[in-house]
């Protein structure tokens, strides 16, 4: 069996856009006098996020410790982002924006092993 560990700081950056919608639904609509269709779409519309796009590198094993990296398209940004170690032992060690704010990277470890399996996912947007 293979073992997995995830760490995704897109997840706190889908938290917050999630989390603004259900502000925005709560205050709007009812007191204002508007009708409830119209408050239902305010969480739809406060938690879009302009050009939205996941981009994932397939897992692929590399030498313990080894970068991968995966960029966004062109004219986008990483707003979040996430790495996957897989393999018995795995250990995910990091997973960060690039320093230019376009792309994501993971590296990690296998216990036992001089390769690990990495995956690497970034969420971007448009700027």
């Amino acid at each position: 069996m293979r073992g997995k560990q995830a760490i995704g700081a897109g997840v706190l950056a889908l938290a917050l856009v999630a989390g603004a919608g259900f502000a925005a639904q709560a205050t709007a609509g009812q007191s204002d006098g508007t009708s409830r269709a119209a408050a239902a779409e305010a969480p739809a519309r406060a938690a879009s996020v302009a050009g939205y796009q996941i981009v994932k590198l397939p897992n692929a094993n590399v030498p313990n410790f080894q970068r991968r990296t995966v960029y966004c398209p062109a004219g986008k940004v990483v707003v979040g982002g996430g790495a996957e170690a897989q393999g018995n032992g795995a250990i995910l060690v990091g997973s960060f924006p690039t320093d230019d704010g376009r792309g994501w990277i993971g590296l990690g470890r296998q216990d036992g092993y001089s390769t690990v399996g990495i995956s690497v996912y970034a969420i971007c947007a448009s700027v």
